[in-house]
């Protein structure tokens, strides 16, 4: 797939389409890929497998603002952000040539850890299985076992948005998974219970930032933790209440607008279910607005946004939900 979608942006970058590439490179790790523009020179550091998980919308908001266009390599579940953030006017749509590309669910260098498998080498997938070079020999793994919680849920094979979509002529990934699942067990568990798993989770936050600087909600020039007007300035957190204010407004703040790609417990280096409190918001929006996809349609209100005469009220909520 790499060197297909390697043959593709050499030819829009040839008739000039476009003038570079985002896309991911090898970070430290093989399995570590990251974000990166590309020249038509530097395409032999382009990669893309079952290790490209970033979502690249994000970094679209910056990138689409200077000279020139921009190709922008999206799988199906990266175009809901992207249409979002066209939605917030934060990226200049006239600037980027989307491509779309196919995804058979992102791979989960922890899940594979788990099985025991150590001092992992490379990791080659070939159709369903993981063929897994270590110091002690040849592993192989069955690839559907696993592959990122994300992408169980995942969203579907379409592309929301693509100016062309390569085909891979693989089988499209399906959902394995229900995504609220987790959190109908949370809502079913008494308030003391609830508070004592997240207070479990959220313990564990050391404050790096790292799920507000991969979201592609989080887009504010300046964030209310960055200001020290605000008194919360701090990378650390003095005490529990902090702990537990920062992921709490964070949710609030994306709540309606969440397209839930799952980037935030991805790169939590602490394993934080962060996803959990966007899905919360998800299902009770999907419950007292109807059924809303955040990033599905770019004509489409979202229901946080647009005020109609048959919205809940607060009492409503109370005898809806129930909680």
């Amino acid at each position: 797939m790499t060197e297909l979608i390697k043959a593709k942006v050499s030819e829009l970058l040839a008739n000039q389409t476009a003038d570079r590439v985002l896309g991911w490179k090898k970070g430290e790790f093989f399995y570590d890929e990251t974000p990166a523009v590309f020249q038509a020179e530097e395409l032999d550091d382009l990669v893309y497998d079952g290790f490209s998980a970033p979502n690249l919308s994000k970094y679209l908001i910056k990138e689409s603002k200077k000279e020139g266009k921009v190709i922008a390599l999206l799988k199906p579940c990266d175009t809901y952000s992207f249409n979002q953030l066209i939605m917030e006017h934060r990226i200049n749509r006239d600037n980027v040539y989307v491509v779309g590309v196919p995804c058979r669910g992102n791979l989960d260098i922890n899940k594979i850890r788990e099985k025991g498998i150590k001092g992992i080498q490379s990791i080659k997938e070939q159709g369903d299985e993981l063929i897994i070079e270590t110091i002690y020999g040849t592993k192989t793994l069955p690839r559907e076992e696993v592959i990122l919680d994300r992408c169980l849920c995942c969203k579907g094979s379409q592309h929301m948005v693509a100016d062309e979509v390569i085909e891979s002529g693989e089988p499209a990934w399906e959902a394995k998974a229900d995504r609220f699942e987790m959190v109908t067990k949370l809502e079913n568990m008494t308030s003391d219970e609830r508070f004592a798993f997240w207070r479990g989770e959220l313990s564990k936050c050391i404050r790096c930032n790292a799920c507000r600087n991969v979201c592609p909600a989080c887009s504010c020039l300046q964030c209310v933790f960055d200001d020290p007007a605000s008194k919360v300035q701090a990378k650390s957190n003095a005490d529990d209440f902090e702990e537990n204010m920062f992921h709490i407004i964070r949710a609030f703040h994306v709540a309606g607008r969440c397209t839930d790609c799952g980037e935030c417990s991805r790169v939590c280096p602490q394993g934080i279910p962060l996803h959990l409190l966007n899905r919360k918001f998800i299902k009770d929006i999907d419950t007292f607005y109807g059924e809303y996809q955040a990033g599905a349609d770019i004509e489409a209100k979202g229901p946080l946004t647009e005020f109609n005469k048959d919205d809940v009220e607060p009492s409503i909520v109370k005898e809806r939900g129930g909680k």
